[in-house]
This record gives C-alpha cells, sequence and structure tokens, in this order.
C-alpha cells in the first residue's frame, strides 16, 4: 500500500470537492445513509467477526461495546449521515464582511481544510461519522481505524465506495488503509505534502504518539477524565439521578463520568442515595475522605496513586469529599479536568465560579456530561471532541471541519 499514491488521489479529490454544489455532496450522503440500511446485514455479521476476534484476544467489556454494532446502532448511525444532510453547508459562507477606507469590500470565507487524516480505534461508527462530515464540507479524508474493527470497516468502506461513485465523486475523496501495519501510521503522519490536518482518536498513547511524530498539525481530543461536583446547595435526589445517567448511561464513552466531587456539607446525605441508586451497577474508588460512608457500598476499594488521573470506560467511578467548589476546582486543575465537566447546584455564583474556572471543553450546570456529542449538540455527527485550545474545541462539527480565506473585491482598485 503506497500512501504517496493515496496522498495525491486525496488532494486531487479535495480540489474537486471544494467546488462541488452543495446538492451533489448531499446526494453522496443520502447514497450512504441508504447503503447502510441496504447492507445491514452483511455490515452486522462482519461486525460479529470482530466482536468475535475482540473477545478471542481479551478485549475489555468497555472495548468490546465500543466496537459493537447492532440494528439499532447502525439505524442510528444512518439517522445521523440523514441528519448531516439537513445541516447548512457552511463552505462558501461568509464570516464577517466591510468597507474599508479604500472602498475594498472585505471579507472572510469559509474554505475547506483540505484533506484530513483520521486514526481512531474501536469505533466503526467513526468511518461513517468521518466520511459523512468531510464530504459536507468538501474535504477528502484518508481513514486508518484499528486492527479490532477491520471487518466492519470493511464492509462500511465498501458502502462509502459505492455511494460516491453513484454520486460521480471521486473515489479518492474517501479512502481506507487497510493494512494494520504501524509503520503506515508513521508514513501518515509524515504525508505533510498532502494531508493538511491529522485528527486522532483513541486513548492517551495514540494522541502522545501522533503529538509527537506528526509533520501535520494534530488535533488532540478525546481524552479527559470527566468530573461532576455536587454543591452544597444542590438538589440532591435529582444530582442523584444525572450522576446516575453521567455514570451508567454508556460507561464506555469519552464523556461519561469519572470522578466524583462532593460538597462535605452533604456527603453525608447525598452518598447513601447514591449508593442506594448505583451501587449494584458501579465499583466505587474512594478517597479517603470519602470511604466513612462507603461501609455498605456492594464494591468499593480505597483509591490509589494514579485512580484520580484514570478514565475509566467502565463501571468504575472515583468519589471524593471536597470542602467546597474551590477544592473541587483545585482538584480538577490537578487531574486533566479537559473533557467535560458538571456542577450540581442552585447557587448562581458559584455556577459561574465553576464555569469560568474549569478548563474543559464542555462545562455543565445541572446536567449530565453524556451530552457532549456532535448529534446532541446539533452538529450532526462529530469527527472527533477536541480538548486542545487552537482553532476547535468540544464536539468538530461541520464548521470546525474548514478554514477561511480574505476576499477583497474593488473597482480596480491599488494600493498608494
Amino acid at each position: 500500500m503506497d500512501l504517496t499514491v493515496m496522498g495525491k488521489a486525496a488532494k486531487e479529490a479535495a480540489f474537486q470537492l471544494a467546488i462541488a454544489p452543495t446538492a451533489k455532496k448531499n446526494r453522496a450522503l443520502a447514497l450512504i445513509a441508504d447503503e447502510l440500511e441496504a447492507n445491514a446485514e452483511a455490515i452486522l455479521a462482519a461486525n460479529e467477526k470482530d466482536i468475535a476476534a475482540g473477545r478471542a484476544s481479551g478485549l475489555s467489556e468497555a472495548m468490546l461495546d465500543r466496537l459493537l454494532l447492532t440494528e439499532e446502532r447502525l439505524a442510528a448511525i444512518a439517522g445521523d449521515v440523514r441528519n448531516v444532510i439537513s445541516l447548512n453547508d457552511p463552505v462558501g459562507s461568509e464570516i464577517d464582511s466591510r468597507v474599508l477606507e479604500n472602498g475594498m469590500s472585505l471579507s472572510r470565507r469559509r474554505v475547506p481544510l483540505g484533506v484530513v487524516g483520521v486514526i481512531y480505534e474501536a469505533r466503526p461508527n467513526v468511518t461513517i461519522d468521518i466520511a459523512a462530515l468531510c464530504l459536507k464540507t468538501g474535504n477528502a479524508s484518508i481513514l486508518r481505524g484499528g486492527k479490532e474493527t477491520f471487518y466492519s470497516n470493511m464492509e462500511l468502506v465498501q458502502v462509502i465506495q459505492s455511494a460516491l461513485n453513484k454520486a460521480e465523486l471521486p473515489a479518492g475523496a474517501v479512502q481506507y488503509i487497510e493494512k494494520p501495519d504501524r509503520e503506515l501510521v508513521s508514513q501518515l503522519l509524515k504525508l505533510d505534502d498532502y494531508v493538511d490536518m491529522i485528527i486522532p482518536r483513541g486513548g492517551a498513547g495514540l494522541h502522545k504518539m501522533c503529538k509527537e511524530n506528526s509533520t501535520i498539525p494534530v488535533i488532540i481530543g478525546g481524552f479527559g477524565i470527566s468530573h461532576m461536583y455536587i454543591d452544597d446547595s444542590a438538589d440532591l435526589d435529582r444530582s442523584v439521578l444525572v450522576v446516575d445517567n453521567s455514570k451508567t448511561q454508556r460507561p464506555s464513552a469519552c464523556n461519561s463520568l469519572d470522578t466524583l466531587l462532593v460538597n462535605q456539607q452533604v456527603a453525608a446525605e447525598f452518598l447513601p442515595k447514591l449508593i442506594k441508586q448505583i451501587g449494584e451497577k458501579v465499583t466505587f474508588v474512594v478517597d479517603d475522605s470519602a470511604k466513612a460512608w462507603f461501609n455498605l457500598a456492594p464494591t468499593v476499594r480505597a483509591a490509589k496513586e494514579g485512580d484520580f488521573d484514570t478514565e475509566w470506560l467502565t463501571f468504575t467511578l472515583g468519589v471524593k469529599v471536597v470542602k467546597d467548589v474551590q477544592e473541587a476546582i483545585e482538584h480538577m486543575h490537578e487531574h486533566n479536568a479537559s473533557h467535560s465537566d458538571a456542577i450540581m447546584t442552585n447557587n448562581l455564583t458559584n455556577a459561574e465560579r465553576f464555569i469560568n474556572a474549569a478548563g474543559s471543553a464542555a462545562v455543565y450546570v445541572n446536567a449530565s456530561t453524556r451530552f457532549t456529542d456532535g448529534a446532541q449538540f446539533g452538529l450532526g455527527a462529530e469527527v472527533a471532541v477536541s480538548t486542545q485550545k487552537l482553532h476547535a474545541r468540544g464536539p468538530m462539527g461541520l464548521e470546525e471541519l474548514t478554514s477561511y480565506k480574505w476576499v477583497g473585491k474593488a473597482d480596480y482598485l491599488s494600493r498608494s
């Protein structure tokens, strides 16, 4: 597999996509959604092979859940693609405009990034999400999924290529690196003559490797410890339900709750309620400050060094009792609060203090951390959740896959 050839094909496709009308791009997306439904049986059969291979190799239940496709999940993926069709195409829109004193009309116009390389692990839905968002924004993409999703991705790529052919768009618009060789990833990270941005989706190790080895700009994201602080003013009964949702609704997701911080004034009342609500499902990892309330918890262990820096991705929850919102914020700063963090409170001052101090890409007041998602935010799907501070933060939808160019219009104007 020659990545230089793929890069050249992607760059050529990007030129064609940049001028493709919205209707043509939307037709390709509609065809992808239709093909997903028409080929559901083959896709799910391929996914069963991946699940079987994953179990045989000892993948965790969290990883298997990320890998799993069901009829419902596949239908949701097709629905997300159709939702992208309904969204406004940002390409060609003007961000702002003004007329200069010399008479020139000056504006910034959104344009595609060009070629996007995406490296991801055990999430087959990412293949479709990225293809859909990149096509809508006129970007070509080169995808490299994990070996765990090999059979699923082969079927999904066939769906994409079939749709591109029927929509009369170049095959180079969406390409997939089929071989799992690590060397090919290293080559992709150095393909700066053709690729304009790298987006890794996976664990901290993948992000670190891309950041350290890429000669192409890298969007860092996806990893971060998600916290929730229960303020002394919070409605405790309703807060318990939000904690339950944040932790157990889909614990393998990157926006599921990792650490719960509870104000010492309400710990004695809140923690027994929490144990009653989720104690049969969750393993509690408790700090010394909280252990007095967990004697009756079904599954509990004392926290050790590194636990509050762990993205659990399972039915495990770290718990610590803190003095106030300031101590909660200090804990978050120390333990990589960069993804999704929430406060349960009825105190407006504490809410604003938390919002302003949290360094997270997404901050919530009285809402679950599970909302950090492109579809939930009304962005359609998402290509990644960025936790860096440049260009894009949080779920990356259509606008985050564009740049802009300055456009100046005048009446044969020369500079004096």
